[in-house]
């Protein structure tokens, strides 16, 4: 929490300086009864003893006031705010060993259901676009906010050979550059990678698409699927085929995700994919934002003075 005004916050003082004056002048009450009186005959002048609760009221009327104080310095707190527009680019990894069944039924297959899981929890104002990689990265569809548009699109997705990492970001990241929010601005994107290896082929290298996403200010978040154990079956001449070993390879991706001030999951299993993207998709509707928070405290302060004058009132009233 950081103040407008923190020089504001001295007036602070004036409270203990109130505590310390309320505890001498009831030990001097205290005193003066002892002086003109008999403590021993107020149990037959005075029914109960007010107690604690004498001292409720005035310590409610404190907090009220230190609240007050706090609110006069304007307070400053950093809160989450829903986002009104955005862009999603949604890039998947279409290569050969995504056809890998070691991620149940099958690597693509379960980065597609992810994704559209995903779809059901981003706000519906976000556009959300797909782009497939193989050889070369392709755009499966813009930006859009059509859900059944980007759910076909998803479907779509088919295997190819090559890994074009660092082209399909840059494509994500010329699609996102393309959109307009109401007023006119660019609005906040995201780009959203899985995938289950390095870099392949391509012309943009994952470093260079790195360093456009983190001028542009678009995080990417990497998601590597897969096991050590994922095989795929190439076809060789005379309708023989071969069994080839593709373990993940994660270090490419983890450092994208960094570079970008993105975030970086190492994924086994559909359901873990699934799960991280549709928490990702309900956390990418809101940014924080340090906004004034002096309306809570004036509303507290408010609510306290309140409530303990009514106490004071109900317990302490006279008679006339």
């Amino acid at each position: 929490m950081s103040f407008h005004w923190p020089l504001a916050l001295l007036a602070l003082l004036l409270v203990p300086l109130l505590v310390a004056g309320y505890v001498y002048r009831e030990r001097r009450r205290v005193e003066a009864a002892r002086r003109f009186g008999n403590p021993d005959l107020l149990p037959n002048l005075v029914a109960e003893s007010p107690g604690w609760r004498r001292h409720v009221p005035l310590a409610l009327l404190l907090l009220g006031l230190t609240a007050m104080l706090v609110g006069i310095a304007r307070p400053h707190a950093t809160v989450k705010v829903k986002e009104q527009e955005a862009t999603v680019i949604l890039a998947i990894d279409t290569s050969l060993s995504m056809k890998a069944d070691d991620v149940r039924p099958t690597r693509l297959a379960a980065a597609r259901a992810a994704a559209q899981a995903f779809l059901d929890k981003v706000p519906d104002k976000y556009r959300v676009g797909v782009v497939g990689f193989t050889g070369r990265a392709y755009v499966a569809v813009p930006p859009t906010h059509d859900r059944d548009l980007a759910r076909q699109a998803l479907h779509s997705l088919r295997s190819g050979e090559g890994t074009a990492l660092g082209d399909a970001v840059a494509l994500g990241l010329r699609l996102s550059a393309q959109q307009r929010a109401a007023d006119g601005s660019r609005p906040p994107t995201s780009i959203l990678v899985i995938s289950d290896g390095a870099q392949m082929s391509g012309r943009t290298t994952p470093q260079q698409a790195a360093q456009r996403a983190r001028a542009q200010h678009v995080p990417v978040y990497t998601f590597v699927l897969g096991t050590p154990d994922g095989i795929v079956e190439v076809p060789l001449a005379d309708g023989f085929t071969a069994q080839l070993r593709v373990p993940p390879q994660p270090q490419v991706l983890q450092q994208m995700a960094q570079a970008t001030g993105g975030q970086f999951f190492a994924v086994r299993d559909d359901a873990r994919l699934r799960q991280i993207y549709t928490n990702l998709g309900s956390r990418l509707g809101s940014h924080h934002q340090s906004r004034e928070i002096s309306d809570y405290f004036a509303g507290g302060s408010g609510a306290l003075l309140l409530f303990g004058g009514a106490l004071s009132a109900l317990w302490f009233r006279r008679m006339p």
